[in-house]
């Protein structure tokens, strides 16, 4: 394992984002079709917010009836805005942070995915998953 390796390694880049504006329904396509669970909401490239599926996942009937309902749905997503739902005040990380200290933030959160930034640009984003995988490569 490389000491100080910076999280730039293991991070995911281009990042997928949203605009504050953009629909649930949009939201949801993208967590399906790149199969990801966190996408950071921008504004010109600034990261304003983070919106995970398990936040669609709440407001989705889909928990309630196990069953999918997909008109219910986006009757639900069309009731809400990307900007009510994300999370607001996100931690970011720098590039140049090291994996164990990304790791150290992560282990003591209750969120699973962080947005890279530098000098105030959103430039990758890494999740518990990237440092499992990293770790697992590991031996």
């Amino acid at each position: 394992m490389i000491r100080k390796a910076p999280i730039s390694m293991i991070m995911t880049a281009p990042v997928i984002t949203l605009k504050k504006h953009d629909s649930l329904e949009k939201a949801e396509r993208l967590f399906k079709k790149h199969h990801i669970r966190h996408i950071p909401v921008v504004s010109d490239d600034v990261v304003v917010g983070m919106l995970s599926y398990t936040d669609l996942l709440r407001l989705s009937f889909a928990d309630i009836t196990d069953s999918v309902d997909t008109d219910a749905d986006a009757m639900v997503y069309n009731m809400f805005s990307i900007k009510q739902v994300m999370k607001r005040n996100i931690i970011t990380v720098s590039s140049s942070n090291s994996i164990k200290e990304v790791a150290e933030i992560l282990a003591s959160k209750e969120f699973h995915a962080l947005p890279v930034v530098d000098n105030n640009k959103l430039v990758g984003i890494v999740t518990t998953t990237d440092l499992i995988k990293y770790l697992l490569k590991q031996f």
